[in-house]
């Protein structure tokens, strides 16, 4: 277990107690990570730290990437993530993909061999020198910003530079030789950098004459996608679309960025999404576009109806298809200038939300419980302002479809990358950012990857439901053996697991539960919401199931 709090024990301050100072300044309390001769000087700097910043020690250096990843789009901050030379440099990546995709905002701390033995040999070398691996090329290409800091008076502004660039949307990493980190520096302690808010004057003007020209011929429909959860402007939205008496729609990546029993909610966009949004769509007189580039996770099912309508955009990013678009690094402040130009008296409250028709899937006559069922069972038993985080696969596809966030709650799949074993991590770090019941909703493909990672939430006694949807299978792998390649055999599927059982056995003060039934389910998530810590339920599900994803009720089989 890692502490923190202590006093300091030097006199003279180090790049690493710079950089744990810092750390704190910018208002983060936790540095996820897994610990290594390279990076240990900075384990050292939390101890010794008289601020409040928590060293966390996590099961991979994926996981803990995901941990910082949770943490920031809970917080809408940044999230904190280290790691060692060499292998634990190199089990970052995929985890900063996900981060660098969705622009989400991470500060890497990467340790490196001493700037002496770059080059000669050195343990884990990566400087780019005598034919080793160049840590600093490979981290530019999913980072904002990258830099290997050479000289101990370089620290400040590279991490100021780092900082800005991560908080614009995305992961920044320093590359900290060993004896760098050691190092004494001088000077003024870090400064939060003020973010520099850039108003798209002549994009604004654009698109507010689109709305203008809308509301004089028809409905308008808002699609909200997950920068509105980055920029936490979820109230801006609300009164947006009061403002406009919208119809609205959700990403898949933002279903927490507006309620489903909402006023005018139309359902999910995409693969995974509902027919309602689709018709209102085809209906409005303009489409408007809040902070999602409309990826063909979101875009799947709507391109014919978007090509059919206007369409104005609003985000950091353009979107993929054509649009109208004006820049907004801070959709809050954009969101409300547009909804201090339309929000007149009189204004109507939007239509209540509508009644969403689900896709149907083939009936399934497999074992355990059905994914809609489990589904709404475990929708049934989220307390208030739960937190809800899925993995990739049948089991996400499911959540996104059939789920209802709790208000006041999260709702984080990552769709960036998609990288299985994502929730694990993320839920891990949000509960440490916000402190409340997180559930972590994934399949057992994703739990034989990462789930392990639960072992962080125990030692840290975190509020964290692990539910696997347990099938012994990559069932999305299946389906698509089934569907695309003739069932002709199939590579995914796999010996029966007792996760229940076998978690229990492995963790005995964990609470942990097998569940075949709904009853079971509701009974081991009713007993689960008793402790204060995590818990594990497995439920056993059909592979052969197939789940509400578009791709798969639309190809001929």
């Amino acid at each position: 277990m890692v502490t923190s709090g202590r006093s300091h024990g030097r006199e003279q301050r180090r790049v690493v107690d710079y950089l744990v100072d810092a750390v704190a300044a910018l208002g983060v309390r936790n540095i996820f990570g897994v610990d290594g001769a390279n990076i240990e000087d900075l384990y050292d700097a939390v101890f010794d730290a008289d601020v409040d910043v928590t060293g966390v020690v996590a099961k991979h250096e994926f996981s803990a990437a995901t941990m910082a990843d949770g943490y920031a789009r809970s917080s809408s901050g940044l999230g904190v993530v280290a790691a060692t030379s060499g292998g634990g440099a190199m089990n970052l990546v995929a985890g900063l993909a996900e981060s660098y995709t969705s622009r989400v905002p991470v500060l890497a701390l990467v340790g490196q061999p001493p700037t002496t033995l770059e080059g000669g040999g050195a343990f884990q070398d990566s400087s780019g020198r005598a034919g080793s691996i160049d840590a600093a090329r490979l981290f530019f290409e999913i980072s904002r910003y990258c830099a290997r800091v050479e000289r101990p008076e370089d620290i400040a502004e590279h991490l100021e530079r780092a900082v800005s660039a991560a908080l614009c949307g995305g992961p920044a990493v320093l590359l900290l030789p060993k004896d760098v980190q050691q190092a004494t520096v001088t000077g003024p302690r870090f400064t939060p950098p003020t973010r520099r808010v850039v108003r798209d004057h002549i994009g604004l003007a654009r698109v507010a004459e689109m709305i203008a020209a809308a509301r004089r011929t028809g409905k308008i429909v808002l699609i909200v996608g997950d920068q509105v959860a980055r920029n936490d402007a979820r109230a801006q939205v609300r009164a947006l679309a009061v403002a406009l008496d919208a119809a609205v729609g959700v990403a898949p990546d933002a279903k927490d960025c507006y309620a489903a029993d909402e006023h005018g909610f139309c359902g999910v966009a995409g693969i995974m999404g509902h027919a309602e949004l689709v018709d209102a769509v085809q209906q409005a007189a303009l489409c408007l576009l809040v902070g999602t580039r409309m990826p063909m996770t979101a875009r799947a099912g709507l391109d014919g109806a978007l090509a059919g309508v206007p369409v104005a955009s609003i985000g950091a990013e353009p979107p993929y298809a054509p649009t109208v678009h004006a820049v907004s690094m801070d959709l809050g402040s954009t969101l409300d200038e547009l909804t201090a130009l339309f929000d007149v008296d009189g204004v109507p409250e939007p239509a209540g939300p509508q009644a969403l028709t689900t896709l149907e899937v083939p009936d399934s006559s497999g074992p355990g419980l059905r994914y809609r069922e489990a589904v709404e069972a475990i929708t049934a038993m989220l307390p208030a302002g739960a937190d809800v985080f899925a993995d990739a696969g049948n089991t996400g596809a499911s959540v996104v479809h059939h789920l209802s966030v709790p208000r006041g709650g999260r709702f984080v799949v990552a769709l960036g990358m998609g990288g299985m074993g994502y929730s694990f991590g993320a839920g891990i770090g949000s509960a440490f950012a916000r402190n409340r019941r997180t559930f972590v909703i994934a399949g057992d493909g994703a739990f034989f990857m990462h789930g392990l990672e639960m072992h962080t939430a125990i030692e840290h006694d975190l509020p964290v439901t692990f539910i696997v949807f347990n099938n012994n299978a990559h069932a999305m792998c299946v389906t698509r053996e089934q569907l695309f390649y003739r069932d002709r055999y199939s590579f995914n599927r796999f010996r029966p697991a007792l996760l229940g059982e076998g978690i229990a056995a492995m963790f005995p003060t964990l609470p942990a539960f097998a569940a075949r039934s709904v009853g079971e389910l509701t009974d081991a998530l009713a007993r689960s919401a008793h402790t204060e810590g995590p818990s594990f339920v497995a439920v056993d599900c059909d592979p052969d199931e197939i789940p509400p994803f578009l791709p798969f009720l639309t190809s001929p089989r």
